[in-house]
């Protein structure tokens, strides 16, 4: 079987909503645009005669995709050099989906999918299908060739497993700025006690350089720790220089919906600095500088108009 223009309509409008589902399942862009184009293939062999609702059969397609690199992941990831962290996206980015409610907005968040790590394969599909995109129960069994009962078993453990008493505060482009244009102030004052001032006293830093570029194997947590970290990552050297190839601009963003400063040389994106904010403070600290997992958030940012940098030659 062939796609032709019919077939090609249909996949090209739901390739959107299967890249935000498989990004929520994978933590990962890259993986979840191989993801996308292997259930292209198989659209692409299909006999669409019999497929009488494709959404459904795309999706079913996508999530058993998913499961089988959920598993493969897990292997990956216990040998992974340092601390994991998911793949940076943009404000704007399509991968980022549904927005409507908070229950979407959370579950693209860095904290969130960081969370989802917990989960089994089978229990983070049943919950992203169910709180991300409101698949009903009777649905989800059917993708997962499952009982409605034991698909409602599975979404509980899930909730369980991912409850949090850090309600994290929501952020529009101007709040989020506003923010980062804050933490900046205070990670170059060279003041640790600025720092600490902004932080919550249990805040974690986490970082994720591949084993490419330096990142703390393990993360630190504790105001005082993580202000002291901070002021000597924001210090200015030649070797820093050198890694990332040449002195950086600083962009305020917005990532994954949370506050984001952006470290960028020329139109490479070089690091990703993610704020997780809750009503105390900056709770946690995401620094993403593994270059494969900017590689997606590079093409969007040098695609993208930017507004101008708050710091320009660090």
């Amino acid at each position: 079987m062939s796609v032709g223009a019919r077939e090609l309509e249909i996949f090209e409008n739901s390739r959107a909503r299967l890249e935000a589902i498989a990004y929520r399942l994978l933590g990962s862009a890259s993986d979840a645009e191989d993801a996308v184009q292997d259930t292209f293939l198989r659209w692409h062999t299909a006999d669409h005669e019999f497929v009488e609702t494709p959404e459904a059969w795309l999706t079913k397609v996508l999530t058993n995709i998913c499961l089988n690199q959920l598993t493969s992941a897990r292997a990956r990831r216990e040998s992974y050099v340092g601390q994991w962290l998911p793949e940076p996206i943009l404000a704007g980015d399509r991968m980022f989906g549904p927005a409507d409610t908070v229950e979407q907005r959370e579950s693209v968040s860095i904290a969130m999918l960081t969370l989802m790590e917990r989960l089994s394969a089978k229990e983070r599909v049943v919950y992203v299908l169910r709180e991300a995109f409101g698949y009903a129960h009777s649905e989800i069994a059917e993708i997962l060739d499952l009982t409605e009962s034991n698909c409602y078993q599975i979404y509980r453990r899930a909730k369980q497993h991912m409850a949090s008493d850090r309600p994290r505060v929501e952020v529009d482009e101007a709040s989020a700025r506003k923010i980062v244009e804050e933490f900046l102030a205070a990670a170059l004052s060279g003041k640790t006690d600025s720092l600490v001032r902004l932080l919550t006293d249990d805040v974690i830093s986490a970082g994720d350089g591949g084993g490419v570029v330096f990142s703390l194997p393990e993360p630190i947590t504790g105001a005082l720790r993580v202000a002291r970290f901070l002021r000597r990552l924001f210090e200015p050297t030649a070797d820093k220089w050198a890694t990332i190839g040449g002195r950086a601009d600083l962009f305020a963003a917005v990532v994954n919906g949370m506050p984001a400063l952006v470290i960028a040389v020329g139109d490479r994106v070089v690091g990703v600095i993610a704020l997780e904010v809750t009503t105390d403070g900056i709770a946690a600290v995401h620094t993403q500088a593994n270059p494969s997992k900017l590689e997606r958030a590079a093409r969007y940012w040098a695609a993208s108009e930017q507004a101008e940098p708050l710091f320009e030659g660090w």
